[in-house]
């Protein structure tokens, strides 16, 4: 699998990537130094759990890039970060999942 370029469309408030003209996206809130992944839409053309989960990872990776907490209010993304424990650090303190 190709590597997921990601773009933070502030407006829309959603993170993005477009594969063979499809548009996946996580929807978000932010608020002080935390992002709050809210929901994630993928295209049933690409809802294969290998591109789910490297969307995923792309976005957390960006998220931490920036030095912000992440929030999953999404049950697939908290899920996603129970399964990878390499990300539990971008979770702020007193959030458990």
């Amino acid at each position: 699998m190709n590597e997921v370029v990601i773009n933070d469309n502030e407006f829309l408030r959603q993170f993005e990537t477009k594969v063979d003209g499809k548009l996946a996206k996580i929807e978000y809130a932010s608020q002080e130094r935390k992002v709050f992944l809210t929901k994630l839409v993928i295209p049933e053309e690409l809802n294969e759990p290998e591109f789910r989960n490297e969307f995923i990872k792309a976005v957390l990776t960006h998220i931490e890039a920036k030095n912000l907490s992440v929030v999953p209010t999404s049950p697939q993304i908290a899920g996603f970060l129970r399964r990878h424990k390499e990300f539990k650090g971008l979770l702020p303190v007193g959030i458990r999942i």
